[in-house]
């Protein structure tokens, strides 16, 4: 059974930094494509940043480029979304998520296993 296990989230200032993780059980890493989407107020939901399967390359979303990174740790079956330089309209719930497609079909949410949601909010 794949199981995706979020931690992390709060609140903090404009201009601060955040660390979501996300233990991830039950696949191979390999074969998945995973990363973050956020569901923010007044927005649809958006893939924030993925790691593909095939070949390790890395998705950011225009808006989180140079501020954010997402990692994998491998012996941790871990994934983490460093957050920095945080701006108030980052403020919204972020999703682990992962299945076995192409980047190009994560971007699109062709995606069937999700965590539970972690709250983050960035104030002014």
């Amino acid at each position: 059974e794949v199981q995706l296990v979020q931690s992390g989230g709060g609140l903090v200032q404009a201009g601060g930094s955040l660390r979501l993780s996300c233990a991830a059980s039950g696949f191979n890493h390999d074969d998945y494509t995973i990363g973050w989407f956020r569901q923010t107020p007044g927005k649809e939901r958006e893939g924030v940043a993925c790691i593909s399967n095939s070949d390790g390359v890395i998705y950011y979303e225009d808006s989180v480029k140079g501020r954010f990174t997402v990692s994998r740790d491998n012996a941790e079956n871990t994934v983490y979304l460093q957050m920095r330089n945080l701006k108030p309209e980052d403020t919204g719930v972020y999703y682990c998520a992962a299945d076995v497609t192409t980047m190009t079909g994560w971007i699109n949410q062709f995606v069937s296993h999700w965590g539970q949601g972690s709250k983050v909010t960035v104030s002014s």
